[in-house]
């Protein structure tokens, strides 16, 4: 577990790191917010303590606000911080997708994959056709199902909102890293990650599901959990790298 941390303004973003710590074990979050918007600076109080409880960097990307321009961004930071060691990937809401649709791209192209992924409250599904986002739109304070189709639309673009590097529920999972994912049973986006953990687990993936009772036990308890996954499959392959 690390102590202090320093913020450090990189060319794809900033980046916590450990004080007196060497960088070569990276995560790389993709920030989220309920608008599909927000900076990487609002994913800093994340990645400062995901730093404290891994010793890991955590690279905070910048991406362009459309698809697949922010698809094409997360990868360009990705290729940086793999130039360096091995990396882990998380991401929330809109990260939750762009980390996901990483996953597919990569294995696609036959890359090297992230060492496992986190995915909080992730956008999974552009067709928008869950049943949660109406049944939990009542209890979910924090994402206006009203003018979730219209901004979705707006990322989109011209993309067919099946397409599985921008919906990646939609896409072959088959070959995927370790994957955790995190909801809350009263949020509208709850039925992406149920869906994608079922088909994920159905396709050989080892997956870690935690859903929690609201929103407000989530964010106690995600923290940790999340913690511990990337320091037990994140630990393993930088061992494996070196040997």
């Amino acid at each position: 577990m690390a102590g202090e941390v320093r913020v450090v303004d990189g060319p794809f973003g900033p980046e916590v790191q450990p004080e007196g710590g060497t960088v070569g074990r990276t995560v790389l979050y993709v920030h989220g917010d309920p608008r599909l918007a927000g900076t990487p600076q609002d994913a800093l109080p994340t990645a400062r303590e995901l730093t404290r409880l891994t010793g890991r960097a955590v690279l905070c990307p910048r991406y362009r606000p459309h698809f697949p321009q922010a698809l094409e961004d997360v990868h360009a930071a990705w290729e940086y911080c793999h130039d360096r060691g091995p990396v882990a990937v998380a991401g929330k809401r809109l990260g939750g997708a762009l980390a996901a649709g990483l996953l597919l791209r990569l294995r696609d192209a036959g890359a090297v994959l992230p060492t496992c992924a986190v995915l909080t409250s992730p956008l999974l599904d552009f067709t928008l056709d869950a049943p949660s986002l109406l049944l939990n739109a009542a209890a979910d304070r924090t994402v206006d199902a009203e003018t979730l189709p219209a901004r979705a639309a707006a990322y989109a673009g011209t993309t067919p909102r099946d397409h599985p590097l921008l919906s990646p529920l939609h896409g072959n999972l088959h070959g995927l890293p370790p994957v955790q994912l995190h909801a809350a049973g009263t949020e509208v986006l709850l039925d992406d990650t149920l869906a994608f953990a079922t088909r994920a687990a159905r396709s050989g993936v080892a997956v870690d599901l935690r859903v929690y009772e609201d929103l407000s036990a989530q964010g106690l308890r995600q923290l940790g959990a999340m913690a511990a996954f990337l320091n037990t499959w994140h630990r393993s392959a930088s061992f494996s790298s070196d040997v």
